[in-house]
């Protein structure tokens, strides 16, 4: 296997996929006004704006991009549509009841066939597939970590979660020494630059302005100040995500995390009858510095991990390029879990940052006073979060009291990271005890308690 991918960054492969980036809307004209007004044009902000223009046709919408609609974690996730509840539940207990987390799980759930709905009504072909959810264990102490996960979110009511024995996954997808796998019902397969491309053109048939290349300064009560005017607006959400970091007074509301990952060549058939995965599930392992994986409509192998976590003084990424260190790190993952695509050539690697709160949670909320809204800090599963953040927030924005509205994770809010250099002191702490413990776990030992001591550190 070469080491060196066919090409790096240029955004992400699944651009690479439909033809490269795509021809750029134009900038903010100058000093304008509207009724809502969106920072960030990726699944977010596109999502509230989509619901916003659905529930009142009336309302100018204007959304402000300062590169490309999905040129952040939108157009370079994993393509995962899970619909998971991927934060501490007893944590939105501070903020709600037990009864108020189960509907959040309830609807987390729910945000999959809302996705693929929307998708269809609007003729956007993302390919998206139906399928499972496979976490995988090769070691004992990760089967140990799968069973505890799925009784632990069964009590909470994910009834589609449930562990399968090592036959049974074999029949599937044949990872070297499974033990076993958490398996979730009820998710799906996407194409994430399509989706969110998807998304943009949608939300443009329905009236609302995506002003591109428009980078914003400051949010105010009321204004919006970018390069290329200021907007006026009563409503302003801000849907940055991993980017937020970047936006004046900021810097330490949610810590950027950095994800990359590497994708194959198209792999032939001999190949595929060795690796089996003929149902195209999404794919991990319960590493405590897990993996995740798609089988690609095209039969390649995408495989990505946190690899560099997290750059000193959040710094983001130069469009996507992932370093030499992360993409020899996600090699080792693929020649691990796929011993048969080995030698197959990496055509490209790219990387990407997502949203981190200190406690982990996401939330999304509207502060009445201000006007000012926002939603993010998925801490990974933004491709279903991001539509019930998207439509939680244009019920807020519109001033109804709904079922969303009522959700646990609404108006939460938590304290900052800490000033450097303490922040990377602590994700980098942390990352370096859970592959610590990992090492200990392929040996052979039991779950290991460094993976406890380093999200302890971390505040995870």
């Amino acid at each position: 296997m070469t080491s060196s991918p066919a090409r790096n960054g240029d955004i992400s492969f699944w651009y690479a996929d439909i033809g490269g980036v795509p021809q750029p809307r134009p900038p903010l004209a100058g000093d304008a006004r509207a009724d809502v007004c969106i920072v960030g044009a990726g699944y977010t902000g596109l999502w509230t704006a989509l619901y916003l223009k659905e529930q009142a046709p009336e309302l100018e919408v204007l959304v402000l991009e300062k590169e490309f609609a999905g040129f952040g974690a939108s157009g370079r996730n994993g393509g995962w549509l899970t619909g998971s509840f991927a934060w501490t539940h007893d944590r939105y207990l501070s903020t709600g009841t037990a009864e108020g987390v189960r509907a959040m799980v309830t609807a987390m759930s729910g945000t999959v066939d809302e996705v693929i709905r929307v998708a269809e009504a609007e003729g956007i072909d993302a390919d998206i597939h139906r399928t499972d959810e496979l976490m995988v264990a090769v070691t004992p102490a990760q089967r140990a970590r799968a069973e505890a996960e799925v009784r632990h979110r069964q009590s909470w009511g994910e009834e589609r979660v449930s562990f399968l024995e090592a036959d049974a996954v074999a029949r599937r997808i044949r990872i070297p020494k499974a033990e076993g796998a958490m398996v979730v019902g009820g998710v799906a397969r996407v194409q994430p630059a399509k989706l969110v491309r998807g998304l943009a053109e949608a939300a443009e048939r329905r009236g609302v302005r995506i002003a591109e290349g428009t980078e914003v300064l400051g949010i105010a009560p009321g204004r919006v100040e970018t390069r290329r005017g200021t907007v006026q607006a009563p409503i302003i959400l801000r849907a940055t995500e991993g980017f937020t970091a970047t936006l004046p007074g900021a810097k330490r509301d949610w810590l950027p995390l950095n994800s990359a990952q590497i994708v194959t060549e198209p792999l032939p058939p001999e190949i595929w009858d060795r690796i089996g995965w003929e149902g195209a599930e999404i794919l991990g392992d319960m590493a405590n510095a897990y993996c995740y994986c798609q089988r690609t409509r095209e039969g390649r192998i995408a495989v990505g991990a946190r690899g560099r976590a997290y750059r000193m003084a959040s710094r983001i990424d130069e469009r996507g390029e992932a370093d030499a260190v992360t993409v020899a790190h996600l090699l080792k993952r693929l020649q691990r879990h796929f011993p048969a695509a080995a030698d197959a050539r990496i055509d490209h690697s790219w990387c990407g940052v997502l949203g981190v709160p200190r406690d982990w949670c996401a939330t999304v909320g509207l502060d009445p006073t201000t006007g000012i809204g926002w939603a993010g800090g998925y801490v990974g599963v933004g491709v279903s979060t991001s539509n019930l953040a998207g439509r939680t927030l244009a019920d807020l924005a519109l001033k109804r009291d709904t079922a969303l509205t009522r959700l646990p994770w609404v108006n939460r809010r938590v304290r900052r990271w800490e000033p450097e250099p303490l922040r990377w002191l602590g994700v980098r702490g942390m990352y370096r005890l859970l592959e610590a413990a990992d090492r200990r776990e392929e040996a052979g030992g039991p779950p290991s308690w460094l993976a406890a001591l380093g999200h302890r550190i971390a505040g995870r």
